[in-house]
């Protein structure tokens, strides 16, 4: 199904407490090599055809201002994905 994939993550001078509680699991378990983890999210936008420039467009404007909180997060990617 052709869709379109937005991926967030929380700005870079943020704490991000569920990254740092998986980065401390991590070293716990045995993987001291990673230092830090941070934890975004993925939204994915369905479409029935593939989607369009335009449309692209419009996923951009809908990840800005309706899919990430702008003083928190920042949207890092958007684009389109075949299965």
């Amino acid at each position: 199904m052709p869709k379109i994939v937005v991926q967030v993550m929380p700005k870079q001078d943020l704490l991000d407490p569920q990254g740092k509680a998986v980065a401390k699991a991590l070293e716990r378990s045995g993987h001291p090599a990673i230092t830090a983890v941070r934890i975004g999210k993925r939204i994915e936008l369905h479409y029935a055809t593939a989607p369009t420039d335009a449309q692209l467009a419009e996923a951009k404007k809908i990840a800005e201002g309706f899919l990430s909180n702008g003083v928190i997060e920042d949207v890092v990617e958007v684009s389109i994905e075949q299965d």
